[in-house]
């Protein structure tokens, strides 16, 4: 019945994208003008506000509205931005902002002192997600327009590139603006309104940007193919995306991409703390079959978090192979009844299920019953922040840095401190972070399995011919937004 409605989906896409073919035409800037550019969505970013988004939609518009101190180059290694730095000592770092200095979106010159008020509110706001992040800061000191000085609580080599949140105008954040939903920054973008769509217009040459969530892959593939909308990136099933290399209306981009999905397991399970079940989990998941079944080309096995050509890359880790009979021995060898339960929770994406239910079938040969619940977001990443789960899937999007290990996996990182969810602890995992050997504490976070690797997803991005200047980005980042083109007929 399955694949029935799926041969029934193509077959309706194929009848509608007849209709909408369209001719080649020259793209030649001199005889034609931009035409407003429609980018779908599957969810739409929930806060403009570099202080507290935390979903990808968020910090991928705010990359585009906002500009930080420091960016990140091709090979992961820090880059300036609006500034340079230079390590004074070990807990002070000076701060120079590049000339010309750039203006906000409302015309004001951008200078340090909107660099201090900015880092000052994410310490002081009490609802931040980044507070625990910039703790270690003592205090900001301005010296004029251009340079500031940051002062450390203790010391942090890795410190220069946390300074990558979007600066936002001083005199605003004394006046207790709604970032949230009319954001001001001083990025290539800049907001215009937010009702059903977000809208914004690029600085340099006035082209208007339209962002809409439509929910339904489905959907959002004809409307593409109908013309009512001009991008897609990501978030399509393989099937899908595979269809759509065949329209020649449209062009499909595709590459190699570093965010991390993986199995985030609750270490204070009763089953769950016992590592022969978390092996048995392991061995219970044929990635390969599901990157076959559901991912887009250029989707790797992952062995952690930061992928193998990071500079703390791990290219030795070797994935646990589909083994269901070996599984089922280990779950044995745990003390446990087989069929064992647990609960895996999701979000109600539906790529998302679609991975759970083939989850669910590849698990019960190794004598798990896995029992599927799809939340709405909002409740699904509440339950995930506070604990209340056994097993969830979730993807690391846009992580830079080796420090993640730490703030992801060491005791001292529980939540509100860290993003050790699941709350696991492991003295000798503690002493490797401490001491920053990337390798052997990727070893052993491997070896101990607090997550389940999955994979590291492909990227892509779909757009009509009318369209150029937009690659997707290994990180799913919209960079290119600041360069796309489109021209009117």
């Amino acid at each position: 019945m399955k694949v029935l409605n799926f041969l029934l989906v193509i077959c309706f896409l194929q009848l509608t994208a007849c209709d909408f073919a369209r001719e080649d035409t020259s793209k030649d800037a001199s005889v034609h003008q931009l035409a407003p550019i429609h980018f779908a969505l599957s969810q739409a970013p929930l806060s403009l506000d570099p202080r507290v988004a935390t979903d990808a939609a968020s910090e991928r518009v705010i990359r585009l509205i906002y500009q930080p101190l420091v960016d990140f180059d091709q090979h992961f290694k820090p880059t300036p931005k609006l500034a340079s730095w230079q390590m004074v000592s070990a807990t002070e770092y000076l701060v120079s902002l590049r000339s010309p200095r750039p203006l906000f979106h409302n015309e004001q010159p951008l200078n340090a002192e909107d660099v201090k008020a900015t880092y000052d509110a994410i310490i002081q706001l009490a609802n931040s997600p980044l507070s625990a992040e910039y703790a270690n800061i003592q205090k900001i000191t301005v010296h004029d327009q251009d340079h500031l000085t940051f002062y450390l609580k203790q010391p942090d080599p890795y410190f220069a590139e946390k300074l990558i949140i979007g600066i936002m105008p001083k005199r605003l954040l004394e006046q207790q603006h709604d970032f949230a939903r009319y954001p001001i920054g001083s990025g290539p973008l800049a907001f215009v309104e937010k009702n059903n769509k977000l809208v914004l217009r690029r600085v340099a040459d006035g082209q208007i940007i339209t962002l809409s969530e439509v929910k339904d892959p489905t959907v959002r593939v004809l409307k593409l193919l109908r013309g009512e909308t001009d991008l897609l990136q990501g978030e399509l099933p393989a099937e899908l995306v595979k269809y759509l290399q065949t329209k020649p209306e449209v062009t499909v981009k595709t590459g190699l991409g570093a965010n991390y999905s993986y199995l985030g397991l609750n270490m204070q399970d009763p089953v769950l703390s016992n590592l022969k079940v978390r092996q048995a989990i392991a061995h219970a998941i044929d990635r390969q079959a599901l990157i076959d079944k559901v991912m887009v080309n250029h989707t790797r096995i992952a062995g952690a978090i930061l992928p193998p050509e990071h500079y703390a890359g791990n290219h030795h880790l070797k994935a646990y192979d589909y083994n269901p009979e070996l599984a089922k021995r280990l779950l044995t060898e745990a003390g446990l009844s087989l069929p064992i339960k647990l609960v895996y929770k999701t979000s109600t994406d539906a790529q998302r299920v679609r991975i759970a239910t083939i989850l669910q079938a590849q698990m019960r040969p190794a004598g798990i019953e896995l029992e599927i619940r799809s939340l709405d977001w909002g409740t699904f990443f509440e339950d995930v922040q506070q604990g209340n789960f056994q097993l969830f899937g979730l993807t690391w999007v846009g992580i830079k840095t080796p420090e993640i290990y730490t703030k992801v996996f060491s005791t001292n990182h529980f939540p509100p401190n860290g993003f050790n969810r699941g709350r696991f602890s492991d003295a000798k995992l503690d002493s490797l972070l401490a001491k920053e050997d990337w390798q052997a504490a990727t070893d052993r976070i491997h070896e101990q399995l607090p997550y389940i690797p999955l994979w590291y997803e492909g990227q892509f991005a779909v757009f009509n011919k009318e369209i150029s200047n937009y690659l997707p980005k290994s990180d799913g980042n919209w960079d290119d937004l600041a360069t796309i083109r489109k021209y009117a007929h």
